[in-house]
């Protein structure tokens, strides 16, 4: 299946793409998509309605992010090689984990405000993974079977902020929007193998990030298996599986973000994200 939200910035619908790509409304038949509402048994629910008794919802209203909220929004540093060496990095020998704050997520097309003192805003192009059963402790021969699905993922990042000023990266990964997700859900069953997937950013048109989930140094499923050695992951939980080379860091010189600046992402089979960047 394929799931979205759609509406204004607060009052968003949850929406099912049915077979001939319209928007059926799920809002009072469904709990909201977030935490126990992507569960797997929330999903196999979807599946179970006659889409045609559904609503239709007309073309052309704002998408949401395709979650309402992420209990914890986990991200893999590091995780391609190309990336790893465009910033002078060793290849990491286990998966490198940090986080964002949850208050970063947006919806997938909206204009992305430039931090107030940011002077190196940057964008990376992610696989992103929904959980969609509690995982702890689960081998890696079953970890995809507690994923949701998958969506596109802009894991926008203040260079400054995450590698100049100490502490942790989540401080460079946790502006208001930094963290735009959708346009769709995809539900796991669509997507049966999340390594065979290209990935692209065009920045101003032009195609700055070009790569290929195959490419990962960590795959998906041991990523999961690897975290749910830590934690508990939680339906709803969403974790960014790391970005290829290409980013504005990475550049000579390093190119960041500037007012005006139009970045689209592309993941097979996931959609596409369309985003401004704006002045503070």
């Amino acid at each position: 299946m394929k799931l979205m939200r759609i509406g204004e910035k607060g009052q968003e619908l949850p929406v099912v793409i049915d077979q001939n790509g319209g928007l059926r409304d799920l809002s009072g038949v469904v709990p909201d998509f977030a935490g126990q509402g992507v569960s797997l048994a929330a999903l196999d629910a979807i599946r179970a309605l006659d889409l045609t008794t559904l609503p239709l919802l007309p073309e052309g209203a704002r998408i949401g992010a395709c979650l309402a909220s992420v209990p914890n929004f986990y991200c893999i540093g590091l995780n391609y090689t190309g990336h790893a060496a465009e910033t002078g990095a060793k290849i990491p020998a286990e998966p490198i984990m940090f986080t964002k704050a949850s208050s970063a997520l947006s919806g997938p097309n909206d204009d992305v405000i430039i931090p107030p003192g940011s002077e190196k805003s940057d964008w990376e192009v992610e696989l992103g993974v929904v959980i969609g059963a509690p995982c702890w402790q689960v081998p890696q021969a079953q970890a995809l079977s507690h994923v949701a699905g998958y969506c596109v993922v802009n894991d926008l990042s203040e260079r400054e902020w995450q590698m100049e000023r100490g502490g942790q990266w989540i401080k460079g990964k946790s502006a208001p929007g930094f963290g735009p997700c959708g346009p769709m859900l995809v539900t796991a069953d669509e997507i049966p193998d999340p390594q065979a997937l290209a990935l692209s950013l065009d920045l101003n048109g032009t195609r700055v990030q070009d790569s290929h989930t195959s490419d990962m140094i960590f795959g998906v499923d041991e990523i999961v298996s690897y975290l749910s050695r830590f934690m508990e992951l939680l339906p709803g939980d969403i974790i960014s599986t790391g970005t290829p080379s290409g980013v504005g860091l990475g550049m000579k010189p390093p190119r960041y973000l500037r007012a005006g600046d139009t970045m689209t992402l592309r993941i097979d089979g996931l959609g596409e994200q369309h985003q401004k960047a704006v002045a503070a």
